[in-house]
C-alpha cells in the first residue's frame, strides 16, 4: 500500500475545479474517489483502499452499513490523469471549500481542507501533547 504524505497549497478556480498534485494523482492511481468525511475536509481514495473500505463493509450487518451511506451517496468517481478534478458544489458546501485549499496526505488517504481551516486544525494536531497523546493511542 502506498503512504501518502506532503501538504500543497492550491486554489479551486471558478468552475470548481482542482488541480490534484502529481505527487498525490501518481499515488491515487488513474481511478480514485472523493467523497466527505466526519471532519470540515474532503477524502481522496485510491481504487484499492476503497475496495479495502468496501470489503471491510461487506463482514459488518447491513444495520451498521447503513450508517456509512453519506459515504457512498456523496462520493465522486474520478479517471483521470490530467489531475485537474471537478469537486461537484455539494462536496464542496460539506467541506466549506471555496478558493483556496490545502491537499494533504494523510497516510491511506489524500484530503482536501479549506487553507483557513487546514491552519487551524493544523496548528491543534502538531501541538506536542495532541500529537504525543496521539502516538500513545495507537501505539507508537
Amino acid at each position: 500500500m502506498t503512504i501518502m504524505t506532503g501538504t500543497y497549497e492550491h486554489k479551486i478556480d471558478d468552475k470548481g475545479r482542482l488541480s490534484i498534485p502529481p505527487k498525490l494523482l501518481e499515488q491515487l492511481g488513474e481511478v480514485f474517489y472523493v467523497t466527505v468525511t466526519t471532519e470540515q475536509c474532503l477524502a481522496v481514495y485510491s481504487t484499492e483502499r476503497w475496495e479495502q473500505i468496501l470489503e471491510r463493509l461487506s463482514e459488518v450487518p447491513l444495520s451498521k452499513q447503513k450508517k456509512l451511506r453519506p459515504l457512498f451517496a456523496n462520493a465522486a468517481v474520478y479517471n483521470d490523469t490530467k489531475g485537474r478534478i471537478l469537486l461537484p458544489q455539494h462536496l464542496r458546501d460539506t467541506a466549506k471549500l471555496e478558493k483556496e485549499v490545502t491537499v494533504v496526505g494523510a497516510g491511506t488517504r489524500v484530503e482536501i481542507w479549506d487553507t483557513a481551516q487546514w491552519a487551524r486544525q493544523n496548528a491543534i494536531e502538531t501541538e506536542a501533547e495532541s500529537l504525543e497523546a496521539a502516538m500513545e493511542e495507537i501505539g507508537l
